[in-house]
């Protein structure tokens, strides 16, 4: 059976606070029990070493 889950990135903005960019997919909780963490681009993730915002950061999953 195959459940909806919500990925929440990690990524922080330029103060330091959560971006809250998140995506949802779904997961087979019976091949998979734990819980389930991906790369993914976060548009509002700041990059300290190039002082953009943008890029790759660990999503996990939480409660949807």
């Amino acid at each position: 059976m195959r459940d909806k889950i919500k990925m929440l990135s990690t990524g922080t903005t330029q103060s330091g606070k959560r971006t809250g960019s998140f995506r949802t997919t779904t997961k087979n909780k019976r091949t998979m029990a734990e819980k389930f963490k991906k790369k993914y681009f976060d548009p509002r993730a700041y990059n300290s070493e190039t002082g953009k915002t943008g890029m790759h950061v660990l999503f996990e999953e939480t409660k949807l």
